[in-house]
């Protein structure tokens, strides 16, 4: 039995998972997704909305599902899943970055967007006069979240599911792990080739700041969880895989 949580990025909220949820899940798999507070049906005020508070949100979740979980972070959730990794590093068997930040210590997600200099975000981000939230036009959310799907009545239908105020505080957080905690849980890591938000450069540069047990690559832009699910599930299957060879040869 596998207990997958999934957790998803900025902007986005559980149903971006709906493809992955109907493949993953089997007998054999258990399979969760999380609205992150100030996401989905999680209505918690922009004040409120901080790294913290998502870490938080994963680790009760975690805490409510019998037995390790391997937990999936998409995009900024990789910085929300490495951080509840150093906190309670004994519960989580494996950790799955789907084109997701894998900060090092005094890293942000501001700080690895802005050594990305191809990267496409962070110049048509919108802020708030107080720069509290932030949000995406329509037509750069299409460019950047889902230039890779060719089905125009799919894009119509996922472009106002990331109509929402973003919190900017979760951005500016600054990652404390270690070794001995977040670097004892195993890492795999499935890169977007085409990815214009986190591109392959930084991808790699993150990958190589730490141990990653195995690496896959799709030919996906930032959310192969809407493009392509069916390859997405099965490199996730892949790194279960391996982690079970592993254990299988100790």
């Amino acid at each position: 039995m596998k207990n997958y949580v999934l957790v998803h990025g900025a902007w986005g909220n559980a149903r971006e998972f709906d493809d992955v949820v109907k493949l993953l899940s089997s007998e054999e798999n258990s399979v969760t997704t999380i609205d992150l507070p100030g996401h989905g049906e999680s209505h918690e005020p922009i004040e409120e909305v901080t790294m913290d508070a998502y870490v938080q949100r994963v680790i009760d979740t975690i805490n409510q599902i019998n037995g390790k979980v391997i937990l999936v972070g998409h995009s900024l959730a990789g910085a929300v899943i490495s951080q509840a990794a150093e906190l309670i590093p004994e519960d989580i068997e494996q950790l799955i970055y789907v084109a997701a930040m894998l900060p090092k210590t005094g890293d942000s997600p501001l700080s690895l967007m802005q050594s990305d200099t191809q990267g496409e975000l962070l110049p048509n981000i919108i802020f708030s006069e107080d720069q509290s939230y932030a949000t995406l036009s329509d037509k750069d959310v299409s460019n950047l979240f889902l230039h890779d799907i060719d089905d125009k009545k799919k894009i119509a239908k996922l472009i106002p599911t990331f109509a929402m105020k973003q919190a900017t505080q979760p951005f500016m957080a600054v990652a404390e792990l270690s070794e001995e905690k977040f670097g004892s849980v195993p890492k795999y890591y499935i890169k977007a080739r085409l990815d214009k938000v986190l591109t392959l450069s930084l991808q790699q540069q993150m990958i190589s700041n730490w141990k990653v047990e195995q690496v896959v690559t799709l030919e996906s832009g930032h959310f192969p969880l809407n493009s392509m699910p069916e390859r997405l599930v099965k490199a996730i299957r892949m790194s279960e895989n391996f982690a079970e060879k592993i254990i299988k040869a100790a």
